[in-house]
């Protein structure tokens, strides 16, 4: 039996900076993104597809445990379907900072990693 390889999972520079500065108050953060990593290297697809940009753009709810508010309260996480293959994650927020991110920050993050052009 031929097992496929796991889809590779990439990180923008905003991801990676904003999940450093979310881990400073929030110590399970990597505990909480993990499972959805590993469902993305697996290649299911969670969350809901973002209207309005023009790319598969998906965000996906994530339970905060150092805040105890589930998922509504939880966090953000942004990924970009590139290919098959490929997924790379664009940012996370959490939703008691930030409402809903706008479309054209989406696209200046993907435009800054040189994932797609606009």
């Amino acid at each position: 039996m031929q097992i496929d390889p796991p889809i590779q999972v990439l990180a923008t520079a905003r991801f990676e900076n904003d999940l450093r500065l979310l881990k400073k108050r929030y110590r399970n953060i990597l505990t909480d993104v993990q499972p959805v990593v590993k469902q993305l290297q697996m290649g299911d697809l969670p969350g809901d597809q973002v209207a309005g940009v023009g790319y598969p753009i998906f965000k996906v709810r994530i339970r905060n445990r150092d805040a105890q508010r589930g998922k509504s309260g939880g966090y953000r996480l942004l990924y970009y379907l590139k290919s098959v293959q490929t997924i790379t994650l664009i940012t996370i927020y959490s939703k008691s900072d930030q409402g809903d991110i706008a479309i054209t920050e989406i696209q200046d993050i993907l435009i800054e990693f040189n994932q797609i052009a606009i």
